[in-house]
This record gives structure tokens, sequence and C-alpha cells, in this order.
């Protein structure tokens, strides 16, 4: 059977699709702060994880799975090793027994203070490496 689909096909898809280059910029700032955060004990995902829950309130599932822009079973995943860790704890909502609120136990408050300091230095390694951060943030945040 011919390929009805030429590599120079192939070559525009990889020079153009900006899919593809988010994915790889995404995967190579979670690579860097994967780095960056493993004295902590945290992955990129679960410092963002756990800094979504350090609210004057626990959260849901459903606003905190919106802010992350991952489905409900995706969080739930995630919080799991958290959860086997003692970072994070989940507790039937007080009023609506049937919702879960996320608490953010001492030592993932703690985990989270040690991690910090790791991720604002990355951070600003990162921000200096871009010509313009801010707009950055403004691109990414229209995509989404």
């Amino acid at each position: 059977m011919s390929n009805p689909i030429s590599f120079q096909t192939t070559l525009e898809v990889r020079d153009a699709c900006l899919c593809l280059h988010l994915q790889r910029a995404a995967r190579a700032a979670a690579r860097r702060f994967d780095a960056a955060l493993r004295p902590a004990g945290l992955t990129s995902g679960q410092f963002s994880l756990l800094m979504a829950l350090n609210r004057p309130e626990p959260p849901t599932v459903a606003p905190v799975a919106t802010l992350l822009a991952m489905d409900r079973t995706t969080l739930t995943a995630a919080l799991k090793p958290l959860q086997r860790r003692g970072l994070v704890a989940v507790h039937p909502d007080a009023l609506d027994r049937r919702a879960r609120r996320l608490v953010l136990t001492d030592a993932g408050r703690t985990t989270l203070a040690a991690a910090l300091p790791l991720w604002r230095a990355e951070h600003a390694a990162m921000e200096r490496d871009l010509a313009d951060a801010d707009r950055l943030r403004r691109e990414l945040a229209s995509l989404s």
C-alpha cells in the first residue's frame, strides 16, 4: 500500500503544529520543575495539586479539577499517592455527604512550604530564559 501522506507533509506538521510545540514545551517544563522539586519529594504535578488545595477552606473535587484542567478520575488518581504519604486527606462534605473535601494535611503544608523556595528559584530561572514571560502567560491563558 502506498503512503498517501508525503514526508514533506510530516515535516510541515512537525514545524507548524501548535499542539505538538505546546506538548513538547509542557514536557520540558515539567522535567525542569520535577528536577527542581525532587529534594522536596514532589513532582511538578504534585506541587501544583498541593498548591491548588492551599485554600482557607478545603475545596471539593470539581473546582480543583477545573483549575488543573483535569477530569475528576485523573484528579482522583493523582490524589492517591499524596493520600498514602499523608499529605492530603479526603473527607465527606459536612453538608452534602456525596461531595468530598480535599484537605491539605499538616504534613502536606510542611512539604509545600519546603517545595515553595525550590519552585520560586526554578520559576525565576525559567522566566529569565524567556523573552517575555508575561506575554506567554497571556497567550497560554487565552487558549484555556
